[in-house]
């Protein structure tokens, strides 16, 4: 069986680390049928074009998607973010985003399920008397009760699939009290369900010192799209470092492929000289083909990349010592 899997290298050193994931997936004997998308910001500086609705609607016919990396300093901020990144998870409905962490010394390992479709990332919003001493600028956040529920038992779900079986909510909800009491209200009205998995808050503030003091008291954590952003990106700096960090864009019901792509970005400052680390896009491929059902085949990547320690030389060297253990 040969997959259908739409690559977008986009900017920087994606096109140095996807190659690699490539290569990795190729050793495991998992055939791919792949289609290779220019988009990312060197794009948009050559034609305008971000991502448009008919390359949206030709994704739908794929089985996954695989990204590098997007972004350049001379494209204005969220200009690729917005018409890109999140254009993609919106148009998708890839309404999970989860990011595992391991420890390289085994001390810990937990997975962040992080709701990606909804809260300040929706866009709501606006300006009024922009550019004048009285400017007003809002943003607000957008929860709806589908939206998180479904985040929310998809987390369940994880959790009650592991050996611990323990699901920590995180949120603020003693300031943000009308969000926070909705992913208050339906954890605990789905947790019922789930009689076998444990449970615990904390607030946001609360969970960056744990993840920097005692990471080993989580097992998977749910949370809101914004706070998850932040979290994710703490995680991986106790992990490693995010050129260790991997994640899928999940749309768990299937009815769109599912996003792959390393937590990176497309470090400029370093492209085009071999000396990336490649282990985040290959860790993401592991999981895109986990989530495509090859799970000895992703199985065999995590545990190929799991000495992290012997894992040095440039791009091209790590990636071809990962296949070589493949």
């Amino acid at each position: 069986m040969s997959y259908k899997i739409g690559v977008i290298p986009g900017d920087g050193i994606g096109h140095e680390v996807i190659p690699e994931a490539l290569k990795v997936i190729a050793a495991t004997g998992v055939s791919l049928d792949t289609v290779d998308y220019d988009l990312g910001g060197e794009r948009y500086l050559r034609d305008g074009i971000v991502l448009t609705d008919d390359t949206i609607a030709e994704w739908r016919g794929l089985d996954a998607l695989l990204l590098g990396a997007v972004g350049t300093p001379e494209v204005p901020p969220g200009v690729i973010e917005r018409g890109l990144l999140l254009k993609m998870r919106f148009d998708l409905d890839l309404y999970v985003n989860q990011r595992p962490f391991l420890a390289p010394d085994g001390s810990h390992d937990f997975i962040v399920i992080r709701e990606n479709t909804e809260g300040t990332y929706a866009g709501e919003g606006g300006f009024l008397r922009k550019g004048t001493p009285a400017e007003i600028a809002t943003q607000g956040s957008v929860n709806t009760r589908m939206g998180v529920e479904r985040c929310i038992r998809y987390a369940f779900e994880l959790a009650a699939s592991r050996e611990r079986k323990h699901l920590t909510m995180v949120h603020k909800t003693n300031v943000l009290t009308f969000a926070g009491d909705l992913w208050d209200r339906t954890f605990n009205e789905v947790a019922a369900e789930y009689p076998a998995v444990s449970t615990a808050y904390n607030h946001v503030d609360a969970a960056c010192i744990y993840f920097v003091e005692n990471p080993q008291r989580y097992d998977v954590i749910v949370t809101d799209n914004l706070f998850g952003d932040i979290l994710t990106d703490l995680a991986g700096a106790v992990s490693g470092g995010i050129g260790f960090a991997s994640s899928g864009n999940l749309n768990p019901d299937r009815t769109s492929p599912s996003m792959f792509e390393p937590v990176h970005g497309s470090a400029p400052d370093i492209a085009g000289q071999n000396k990336a680390n490649p282990v985040a896009a290959i860790l993401s491929a592991a999981m895109m083909l986990e989530f495509l059902g090859e799970t000895d085949a992703g199985a065999r990547i995590r545990a190929a990349c799991a000495d992290t320690e012997s894992l040095v030389g440039s791009t091209t060297e790590v990636g071809d010592l990962v296949a070589s253990r493949v």
